[in-house]
């Protein structure tokens, strides 16, 4: 059988390639909940895999946002290893205001830019959707390679328009990931907040 050969799996269309990807990447966000390191191992792994997933159903904002993913991963890799004080492990901190408002401005600014080139250079039929929510997932990947509690607010946000998105594009599966995250992303953001609470963290950047 190959990786791309459709399947029914329980009554759902996908195929072996997606499947892989989507036990790949609900490892990563339930390793991220638990801020283990090893959580960009299989988000690289599950990023490679889910960008020739996207590129079959024409989302080419998201298939090339996920090796933006991988430079990202390797990076967030490194800051949870030695971005902290004095290169050491990175705790988990507050956005700023400031913060919030440089992440907003990022996001509308790549909207703009991805959406206008999605329109004009390819094929796809959603490139202002795809390029809001391909935005959006790059905020997120940063404030969470930072280790900002807020990532999982970003998260929340854009994993709920992906359901809609995904559906739209016939990737059942990958829209009930996306459905998982949004519940997985709330558990993110309890858990982050606790440790917070109990001391761990450091102050607002």
């Amino acid at each position: 059988m190959s990786i791309d050969t459709p399947l029914s799996l329980f009554g759902l269309s996908t195929t072996p390639l997606e499947l892989l990807s989507f036990l790949l990447s609900v490892l990563t966000v339930w390793l991220n909940i638990r801020q283990n390191h090893w959580a960009w191992l299989f988000s690289i792994l599950a990023s490679l895999l889910y960008a020739a997933v996207f590129a079959d159903a024409r989302l080419y904002g998201d298939a090339g946002l996920q090796f933006v993913f991988v430079a990202v991963s390797v990076w967030g890799w490194y800051q949870w290893l030695r971005g902290g004080d004095q290169h050491r492990p990175l705790q988990v901190s507050r956005l700023a205001r400031s913060g919030w408002l440089v992440m907003a401005v990022a996001w509308a600014a790549g909207f703009l830019v991805l959406s206008w080139f999605l329109h004009r250079y390819t094929d796809t039929d959603v490139p202002h959707m795809d390029g809001f929510l391909t935005a959006g997932s790059l905020v997120g990947q940063f404030l969470l390679s930072r280790k900002k509690i807020e990532n999982w607010l970003v998260w929340i946000a854009v994993d709920v328009l992906y359901v809609g998105l995904y559906l739209y594009k016939h990737l059942t599966l990958t829209a009930m990931l996306y459905a998982l995250f949004v519940v997985m992303a709330a558990a993110g953001w309890r858990s982050w907040r606790r440790s917070q609470s109990q001391g761990r963290d450091a102050v607002p950047a």
